[in-house]
């Protein structure tokens, strides 16, 4: 075997793991996915297998171990093991590694993404800020029937990550991915 071969491999490997890896979904936001999350930072080759290296949206996020366990599944699924994660705490996650797809699929979904852009028009709209008055929040337009007559219920939505708001024009609830 020559030294290109084992690069073609090496190279062919990574290629088929980034591909499995797009296909794994957060579990707290099933439909995007930890790429698109920004969560999943490198992919490598080691002696002894793949090592993907992941950073937590925060250190106590409840689904960093399923996760991990959902990334190894899916590897192994796909033929490519052995397969280990490394947890990687810095820099720490933003929201800002969320990609405009996730975002896209986010706003979608029900959720409005933690974001300066209009995803649905890739504009600028108003800026979201990330400090807030206490008592005071940024108008959320409504991702259901995009009305800015909206209001916060909650500082915490399903997860600590969101909070929740309801539209007042068409009185569904939402809830807002917040920026870290």
């Amino acid at each position: 075997m020559t030294d290109d071969t084992i690069v073609d491999d090496a190279n062919d490997v990574l290629a088929r793991t980034w591909a499995v890896l797009d296909t794994v979904l957060d579990p707290e936001v099933p439909v995007v996915s930890l790429r698109e999350l920004g969560i999943v930072r490198d992919v490598e080759c080691a002696d002894d297998g793949i090592v993907v290296v992941l950073t937590p949206t925060y250190s106590g996020c409840p689904a960093t171990e399923l996760i991990q366990q959902n990334v190894v599944t899916a590897m192994e699924a796909a033929g490519l093991g052995p397969v280990r994660i490394r947890m990687q705490r810095a820099p720490a996650w933003t929201t800002d590694w969320i990609t405009a797809e996730g975002r896209r699929k986010m706003q979608d979904y029900g959720i409005v993404p933690p974001s300066h852009i209009d995803v649905s028009q890739g504009v600028p709209i108003r800026l979201v800020p990330r400090i807030v008055a206490r008592g005071k929040t940024a108008a959320l337009d409504c991702p259901r029937c995009h009305s800015a007559n909206t209001e916060r219920l909650s500082a915490f939505g399903s997860t600590a990550c969101k909070s929740l708001y309801r539209c007042i024009a068409c009185g569904e609830p939402f809830e807002y991915f917040k920026p870290i």
